[in-house]
């Protein structure tokens, strides 16, 4: 059996760590404290100057940022040019008071001054949290509320879907519920008209008081894409040249916040410390995802797979970023293909989700999705299957390209294992087993629960509280190992096939979702006497919820049921937002007590009902059908 403490591999770690730049060395790899692993201790450091300073010294007209907005509308923005802008609006936020340790709130969309406003917080200590640009303005209290934030970046409204949301005005809502917050800091992105309160500043503003003059002026030809000098970059393990406000921090100082499924009606927050992040963003660019210098994550911002592996990774080893504001569709269903194109993406990062639908536009646009400069696809925060997989080896670009799937965890800081990883030698290894319930290995083939047995640097900092009660059981239920809650079998080529959890926490959108916090949104409906939940699979292989409820009776005599099942939707967007509203409502007459919960999940998991949105009336009757049970 394992030891009661995760292994940990130093040499790897150690070569992980040369690849950031550290102001004070560790003292050692890792060391243990209250059971768990604690990384880099003595190491002094800045995110800011390692993602930014190092390459703005050494390559300075080199693109940091490739970006593109919904209407079409672009911005290239070079290492030089990205300093400036990050030191400047790490200035303006020491002026109006933010600190080290400060929350910082971004409720922005994928605009390159999200990326700044990282970094900025970045370079003076503040924690930055992200939050998803749709929420609607109570789900944004609450999410403020948890996070304790003092200052609140948005934007006057952000395109997405081909219409603007007013996030702006959604933001002004949720203050009116909130208190502690002492500066909204407002994009202006559209130019749309937004009510002006005190505390309020415009981003350009704020960046304009402190900008150092001159500066771009000096350099020469702009957007040069010469190879990144990795003697150059990697000889100086010090922080190289650092502008305005950089901090020295501890390695386990906190760097951005994440906000998990909900637990008992509130989101969980946990914490990622500053080398932990930057060490392991580094590490998976370098050796498991970023094949070529240009790498797009096609997703939202608030995702934790994009903050750390599409701008953290990236920006940590010199390379370009490519970010894109708004959905796919728009305007056309060829948009994903031109960007890839027009920005020469290398590697591609999205979840299966997103791979389906761009699958399912694909025989529409013929030859105009042929992408030359395509080598890679990294999927994540979803199972994906082996059919998608060989569509984008193949398809995706015309041309052949190597295709990984990745797993992670928000707790482990995002994916930490890879299907193919550009140089398994070198990237560090969680080293996977799957188990049965009683803690020894399965056979081949066949199905278990997913442990690590080796630590891995990317873990959230221990917490307290709410956070501990949600998330110490992964270090706690089997000494020596790290309990995922996925249950896994691995498949012939030897990745991991992701089967479902051991609790209820699902992954939709690249999102978690706690279904039993969307079965106790339903039930506390007025209309609503029992409600169930289950996460069901559409023909694509894609994965949704469906939730079935049982109203009283009252209401379901008396109510026009279209409008009661906007109702129950619109309850949960509002609540847990739309991410974790159920795709598809089932109303039934009763639920009865032949079935214990698990056995009437699963029935009603195996009904044949479709994958169509509208909704749909059932009998208990064909529920116990479903389960192979006659009618008493």
């Amino acid at each position: 059996m394992p030891d009661a403490v995760l292994r940990c591999d130093e040499a790897a770690w150690r070569r992980a760590a040369e690849l950031v730049g550290w102001s004070t060395p560790f003292r050692s790899v890792c060391e243990t404290r209250d059971g768990r692993p604690v990384w880099f201790p003595g190491g002094r450091l800045n995110a800011s100057v390692t993602c930014v300073d190092r390459h703005a010294a050494v390559d300075p007209d080199r693109v940091a940022i490739s970006w593109e907005g919904e209407p079409g509308d672009r911005r290239v923005i070079t290492y030089a040019e990205l300093l400036d802008e990050v030191s400047s609006l790490a200035k303006g936020l020491r002026s109006i008071g933010v600190r080290s340790g400060d929350v910082v709130a971004l409720h922005l969309g994928l605009v390159p001054e999200a990326a700044v406003a990282m970094l900025a917080c970045a370079r003076i200590g503040a924690v930055h949290a992200v939050l998803p640009a749709p929420l609607p303005a109570e789900a944004l209290a609450d999410r403020l509320e948890s996070l304790g934030a003092s200052v609140l970046f948005t934007q006057d409204g952000a395109w997405r879907h081909g219409t603007v949301l007013p996030l702006k005005v959604r933001a002004d809502e949720a203050l009116t519920a909130v208190a502690g917050i002492e500066h909204t800091i407002v994009v202006r992105r559209t130019g749309m008209d937004v009510a002006w309160y005190e505390g309020d500043r415009w981003y350009h503003d704020l960046v304009a008081a402190d900008r150092t003059r001159g500066r771009r002026s000096a350099r020469g030809h702009r957007g040069a894409e010469a190879a990144v000098d990795r003697s150059a970059l990697d000889a100086p393990r010090g922080v190289g040249r650092v502008g305005g406000e950089a901090v020295d921090l501890p390695s386990d100082h906190p760097i951005y916040l994440i906000s998990q499924a909900h637990r008992r009606g509130r989101p969980v927050v946990v914490t990622h410390g500053l080398a932990n992040s930057l060490v392991t963003a580094a590490a998976l660019h370098e050796w498991g995802v970023g094949e070529g210098q240009r790498l797009w994550s096609a997703g939202d911002v608030s995702w934790l797979a994009v903050q750390t592996h599409g701008i953290y990774g990236p920006l940590a080893r010199g390379v370009t970023t490519v970010l894109y504001e708004g959905t796919l569709d728009v305007p056309t269903h060829a948009r994903a293909w031109e960007i890839m194109r027009r920005h020469r993406v290398t590697t591609m990062m999205t979840t299966p989700s997103v791979l389906r639908t761009m699958r399912g536009w694909a025989p529409a646009l013929a030859d105009t999705s042929r992408v030359e400069s395509l080598r890679r696809v990294v999927l994540y925060a979803e199972p994906s299957d082996p059919d998608l997989r060989s569509w984008a080896a193949s398809d995706l670009g015309h041309h052949p390209i190597t295709v990984a799937d990745g797993w992670g965890q928000v707790e482990l800081g995002g994916i930490c294992h890879l299907s193919r990883p550009l140089d398994p030698d070198l990237l560090p290894s969680v080293a996977p087993e799957i188990i049965d319930d009683t803690g020894r290995p399965v056979p081949e083939g066949e199905a278990g629960e997913l442990v690590l047995t080796e630590a891995w640097a990317g873990a959230m900092l221990p917490g307290a509280g709410d956070v501990a009660a949600a998330t110490d059981h992964h270090w706690t239920t089997r000494p020596g190992l790290y309990t995922t809650g996925d249950r896994v079998r691995r498949t012939p080529e030897g990745s991991l096939e992701f089967l479902g959890r051991t609790d209820e926490v699902v992954s939709l959108s690249g999102q978690l979702v706690s279904i039993s916090e969307v079965r106790q949104t339903l039930l506390d409906h007025p209309f609503v006497q029992r409600a169930d939940v289950i996460e069901r699979r559409d023909t694509q292989g894609g994965r949704y919820l469906a939730a079935a409820v049982v109203l009283d009776p009252a209401t379901a005599a008396a109510q026009d049921l279209s409008a009661v099942a906007r109702d129950l939707n619109e309850t949960v967007r509002d609540n847990l937002g739309g991410v974790a509203r159920p795709r598809m409502l089932v109303f039934v007459d009763r639920f009865g007590d032949e079935l214990r919960g698990d056995e009437r999940r699963r029935a009603l998991a195996g009904l044949p009902l479709g994958d169509t949105p509208e909704l749909k009336r059932i009998t208990w009757a064909q529920v116990l059908a479903a389960a192979d049970l006659s009618t008493p």
